[in-house]
């Protein structure tokens, strides 16, 4: 595969808005300006947290907004399926490397008692860093433990930073170990981490560039972790910054009439949601129309903006106007 590949992944847990829709744009446009294929993936893995119709309707929209792709979902490919919901033995194999080479181990906490285990708060979505409480259980303590709870899996994690170059933000490095410790790949409900899953996906897609927001900046040395326990090549990163509202606060999936599906539903233009969104990313003027394609000569990744993009008051009421 020496055609570039990259990829936009949705979750169907709601409607796109425009900061989704942001990214998937820019996710479009460095791998359409570089020559390469474009892969659809529906990370639909937690089906408790899915809701029926999305994904239908989040591929509608992208579609609507001029943006199409070569694999998917809706139309196949040679590494499917695209649907992590059909993708779970793949990432049974992969625990089960991780297993046999030593470096996952089965975790049988509970979020209370790492929480009142720890001393060092971990700011972020994954709560506490976690102590390494079940990380050096003998066979027969694990043994007497599977009897009353079902175990995560966590990947052992050494001390030091995980560096990388991303192709906005520059150089960057977290350490892992430090920072969050030993991590979830597998959760206790037999559901795949998001990084275990996006790893194997991306591996298996053969996908060599990412591209997506950058509140996800800090979980990349895991991920980078995860290639490197399972002998892949990374991806170059790619971490666009977010589009946030005049109060600073970032878009998300709660803000309905920032979705997609409204903007078309109240007669929206797609191609002056594309212009606002390329005005967004420091790509052309505000107020001017603009196709995907109109936006490909001279994209480069690096030559985006690294602050927050922030939303005026009365942007998107001017995409309803008549």
């Amino acid at each position: 595969m020496d055609r570039p590949r990259g990829r936009f992944a949705p979750t169907p847990t709601g409607p796109l808005h425009l900061g989704n829709a942001r990214t998937a744009l820019l996710a479009w446009l460095s791998a359409r300006a570089a020559g390469g294929a474009v892969v659809m993936r529906v990370e639909d893995a937690d089906l408790l947290r899915t809701r029926p119709g999305m994904e239908d309707r989040i591929l509608d929209e992208l579609a609507w907004l001029g943006l199409d792709w070569d694999e998917g979902p809706d139309r196949g490919g040679p590494h499917g399926p695209y649907r992590q919901s059909e993708r779970a033995p793949r990432y049974q194999a992969a625990l089960d490397r991780l297993r046999e080479a030593g470096l996952a181990y089965p975790c049988f906490c509970s979020r209370a008692e790492i929480a009142a285990a720890s001393q060092a708060p971990h700011a972020g979505d994954d709560g506490p860093r976690y102590p390494g409480s079940c990380r050096d259980l003998s066979a027969a303590e694990v043994r007497e433990r599977e009897v009353r709870r079902r175990p995560a899996w966590r990947l052992r994690v050494e001390p030091g930073p995980v560096p990388f170059a991303d192709a906005v933000h520059g150089p960057s490095a977290h350490d892992v170990a430090a920072e969050v410790g030993d991590f979830v790949v597998l959760r206790a409900d037999g559901v795949p981490a998001y990084q275990l899953a996006v790893v194997v996906d991306d591996v298996e897609m053969g996908i060599t560039e990412v591209v997506r927001g950058d509140d996800l900046l800090p979980s990349t040395s895991r991920q980078l972790l995860l290639y490197r326990a399972l002998g892949a090549p990374p991806p170059r990163f790619a971490h666009v910054p977010l589009v946030v509202g005049p109060d600073g606060e970032r878009l998300a999936k709660r803000h309905a009439a920032l979705s997609l599906g409204q903007l078309r539903e109240g007669g929206a233009d797609p191609r002056a949601v594309v212009g606002l969104l390329a005005a967004l990313s420091g790509l052309a003027p505000e107020g001017v129309d603009r196709s995907p394609a109109e936006l490909l000569p001279g994209f480069r990744l690096d030559r985006l903006p690294r602050a927050p993009a922030v939303l005026r008051p009365g942007a998107v009421e001017r995409l309803l106007s008549p």
